[in-house]
């Protein structure tokens, strides 16, 4: 029985960063999707389009994404038949953080609908376009999923990550003293043996 990953990297990140997971996932073939834009309607038909051409050749398919992936992972994915998904600091609630950043940049609902879009000093885009389409596009996620949380992540909560956990098919593995990005040799190395665990 062929078996697929899908990777659906994180912003700032690549398709190429699959290849570093192969050692991981002995016995799979890993398909890092290759994605520039960062919205959720351009993206999704960017997912959509490799899994439909995947599915016709493999009877498995897991999913492998990191941050941002793991949203457009659960937006673009939520009704199709994937196996199990591993998360890596997962944006888990779109919404939330969209509200945090507002908070961060001292910006409010009523500004960002009046702008459209207003640009940070922490190098995000405000958007009221984003923020409405999150939120008339909520998500159903059925489908079992590991996750890897860093203790220290500075864009999900604990809070966020207990939510979700509470509410879905989910595994939780916590690194202390971890950040959102997984990057030290001590915390891929971490990630590693967690990957190898999470994908049986």
């Amino acid at each position: 029985m062929k078996k697929a990953i899908l990777y659906i990297h994180g912003k700032g990140g690549n398709y190429l960063e699959a290849e570093q997971y192969k050692k991981n996932c002995l016995g799979f073939d890993i398909i890092g999707i290759d994605y520039n834009e960062y919205l959720p309607w351009i993206v999704e038909n960017q997912i959509k389009t490799v899994y439909d051409k995947v599915s016709k050749e493999y009877q498995h398919i897991f999913i492998i994404a990191n941050s941002i992936g793991a949203y457009f992972a659960m937006h673009s994915l939520q009704n199709k038949k994937i196996e199990k998904a591993l998360f890596i600091s997962p944006i888990l609630d779109m919404e939330k953080l969209i509200l945090n950043m507002m908070s961060w940049a001292n910006v409010s609902e009523k500004e960002l609908y009046e702008k459209g879009e207003i640009p940070t000093d922490f190098g995000e885009t405000l958007s009221s376009e984003y923020l409405s389409f999150v939120r008339e596009n909520p998500i159903k996620w059925n489908i079992k999923t590991e996750i890897l949380y860093a203790e220290n992540d500075n864009l999900t909560s604990r809070q966020t990550v207990d939510t979700f956990i509470k509410s879905h098919n989910a595994n939780l593995t916590i690194m202390e003293n971890g950040e959102h990005w997984f990057h030290t040799d001590e915390q891929i190395a971490f990630l590693d043996e967690w990957m190898k665990k999470a994908i049986i």
